[in-house]
């Protein structure tokens, strides 16, 4: 016996007078799996037995979308359709598969559910046609009864921490095998097979798989699990592919999860991520000049003037006694010290540089060097008055009062050489030029006695 797919303008035409006894299952709601066939007949039709669980030869099967459909023969599965269309069952032709759009995808495991199933014998007496929801059927909720160990792991601090997590979402599932589903999970149903009877299963089932599928995500953080749901239902498939797909025909499609940490351990992680930064000396020291600026602004609003002379004369006192100051955190951060402010305790002048000698040394203190004795030189923009005091930088001389002498004029050579400051060159010893003039005709830069253009003479 099989299906025979009958052509498609067929319906409206010879045929639907010999087809009025069918099987049809219009629509299958979304807690509904899987519904048993009812066979509709007509005035018209031409299979007239009308028996309880026999489908007579010559009658039609309709298969919708979303739906796929098993013939049952003597408590055998006889055929598959998973094609949506309208067929005819025939009891003399072969036994028959349509697989549809399932064939894309699970042409293999449903080709060897099929051979191991299907009925090599002759027609038997009684048959049954069962209707399964092949749709994703979404809204499955779970959620940890109890808290789940999990691993948390920082580099950029090096933490390491087992945390309780709970978790809670919804996953999703389709059934891929229908043959599977029936033999192993609902067997022969008189109305309906609802979701309600095994989702308590999926869901225990999905918990205990919950565990090793977050530790094979590894190195996340709990609040970033939410962003790797794909890679989630791939692990979740492959732990319970022994269970849900070779065993019970259904996979997961996707899956959603939100994880929460204990009050706890979220307050933990927050203590040691804070103390971890505080192993840098600069942000121990920023922090400190924070906390210290705080202090100051709290004591400032205190309205009892001990107040804030007790709060100053502590924060000075906790350092006097070998507590750690900002500066000398910067230091060893190697970071330059923000400039010192006035009233915070511990908080110092940085001390002079010094200056280096033309010998080499560096870090000079005092007006002489320290290794060959050469005065300190005087500091740039600074002028050596005729007295002999050098050093000056005002506009008279700090020593007798003379007033600063103005800077002799230079000149540039034709020759290239500049920075004259006497009457010959100091390169080639051309006297300097003489002063360009201007005449009262209009012309200008007169270098001889007489206007170039007129002929008067230099006044």
């Amino acid at each position: 016996m099989g299906l025979i797919k009958a052509a498609g303008g067929a319906v409206g035409g010879v045929l639907a007078d010999q087809w009025l006894e069918f099987f049809v299952c219009e629509s299958l709601k979304d807690d509904v799996l899987v519904a048993k066939g009812q066979n509709r007949t007509g005035k018209r039709g031409s299979n007239t037995k009308g028996e309880h669980n026999i489908i007579s030869n010559g009658s039609g099967v309709v298969v919708h979308k979303g739906q796929a459909a098993i013939i049952i023969d003597n408590g055998k599965i006889m055929e598959f359709c998973a094609e949506e269309g309208h067929y005819t069952f025939d009891k003399s032709s072969e036994p028959s598969i349509f697989y549809g759009s399932m064939g894309e995808r699970f042409a293999g495991p449903l080709k060897k559910t099929w051979e191991r199933f299907k009925y090599g014998g002759a027609p038997g007496s009684e048959q049954r046609i069962y209707y399964f929801n092949t749709k994703e059927i979404m809204g499955n909720k779970y959620g940890t009864p109890s808290p789940i160990p999990y691993l948390i792991y920082d580099p950029n601090i090096n933490l390491k921490l087992t945390i309780s997590l709970r978790a809670n979402g919804e996953y999703s599932y389709r059934i891929t095998d229908p043959m599977l589903f029936y033999s192993n999970v609902c067997g022969n149903v008189d109305a309906h097979y609802t979701r309600d009877k095994i989702d308590s299963q999926l869901k225990s089932e999905i918990i205990t798989a919950l565990g090793p599928a977050l530790k094979e995500l590894g190195g996340l953080e709990y609040h970033e699990i939410s962003f790797h749901t794909e890679k989630l239902a791939e692990i979740f498939n492959d732990k319970l592919s022994a269970k849900w797909r070779e065993h019970r025909g259904i996979e997961v499609v996707s899956f959603g999860i939100t994880c929460t940490a204990s009050p706890e351990d979220e307050k933990k992680i927050k203590q040691l991520q804070s103390a971890a930064v505080m192993r840098d000396p600069t942000m121990a020291a920023a922090h400190l000049v924070n906390s210290q600026g705080d202090a100051m602004v709290a004591a400032a609003n205190n309205q009892g003037g001990m107040g804030a002379m007790g709060a100053f004369m502590g924060m000075g006192m906790a350092q006097g006694a070998g507590g750690m100051n900002a500066q000398n955190l910067f230091q060893m951060g190697g970071g330059a010290a923000p400039a010192p402010v006035a009233g915070m305790p511990g908080q110092a002048a940085p001390a002079a540089a010094g200056w280096a000698c033309s010998c080499g040394r560096s870090g000079n203190t005092g007006k002489f060097c320290a290794d060959c004795g050469k005065p300190m030189p005087p500091p740039a923009n600074t002028w050596a008055c005729a007295c002999g005091h050098a050093g000056n930088t005002g506009k008279f001389c700090a020593e007798c009062g003379k007033p600063m002498p103005a800077p002799a004029a230079t000149w540039d050579c034709p020759c290239g050489h500049a920075g004259n400051s006497g009457k010959f060159c100091a390169e080639c010893g051309k006297p300097m030029p003489p002063a360009a003039w201007d005449c009262a005709c209009g012309r200008a830069g007169n270098t001889g006695k007489f206007c170039a253009d007129r002929g008067k003479p230099r006044d």
